[in-house]
């Protein structure tokens, strides 16, 4: 390995020896989060964050992309393999069931509950907070490529299958920031609509970087063991 590789690394583990900025990489493993959400999780305020955030992001540790649902707002994610095996442990989830949610229900929550039955025995559903009429035709394509069956056949909407214990992984800006008071735990990823584009490509790339998510989180989430009923029960 060249010696300025060797600098890049260090400069890296420089960064991670300072508290806040550990702390920023823990919270952006699993999910994307706004400023706003890291300040308040953090206790810190928006100058010390954006020092530390600056930091990072020179490092090519952290990138930031608008919000589609209000292009004021950002989010900020962990790059793929910054640190490689040096990531800290990701958190042990335990749910009874995993709710993909999106807009419509239509693309990225039902690839991502498909993509999830693959890698996971933990069940899981998926719906939208407005859903379409319909599941997108190119959604369709994009699974049955990937050799798997799509047996949804058509949107769900979240208010009628929403249990008050199911885990919510919101997969669309405007749901995440429409949601923010369910009570519900919850983790967001931020990834682009990719009807907004239309094509199958687009449909097939939204469709890999899902994967790649589910892959990194189902190891970490399992289902609690059932209560057994009692005799007087």
């Amino acid at each position: 390995m060249r010696i300025d590789e060797n600098s890049i690394r260090v400069r890296k583990f420089a960064a991670l020896g300072d508290p806040v900025r550990l702390a920023i990489v823990d919270l952006l493993q699993d999910q994307d989060l706004s400023p706003d959400a890291l300040a308040t999780a953090l206790g810190l305020q928006s100058n010390l964050l954006a020092h530390h955030l600056k930091i990072l992001t020179e490092l090519g540790v952290v990138s930031r992309s608008r919000s589609q649902a209000d292009g004021r707002r950002t989010y900020l994610h962990l790059a793929p393999c910054a640190f490689a095996d040096l990531l800290p442990a990701a958190a042990q989830i335990k749910t009874p069931r995993v709710v993909f949610v999106c807009t419509e229900n239509s693309a990225r929550s039902v690839m991502a509950e498909v993509l999830w039955h693959v890698h996971s025995k933990a069940p899981a559903s998926s719906a939208g907070t407005d859903p379409a009429h319909r599941i997108n035709p190119r959604t369709r394509t994009a699974i049955r490529r990937a050799g798997l069956t799509l047996e949804q056949t058509e949107p769900r909407d979240l208010d009628e299958i929403l249990r008050p214990t199911d885990l919510i992984v919101s997969v669309c800006d405007a749901v995440n920031e429409k949601i923010a008071r369910k009570p519900n735990p919850r983790l967001h990823w931020s990834i682009p609509d990719p009807a907004r584009i239309g094509t199958d490509a687009a449909f097939a790339e939204t469709f890999e970087e899902i994967k790649a998510r589910v892959v990194a989180l189902a190891p970490n989430v399992t289902c609690p063991p059932k209560r057994k009923r009692t005799a007087n029960e």
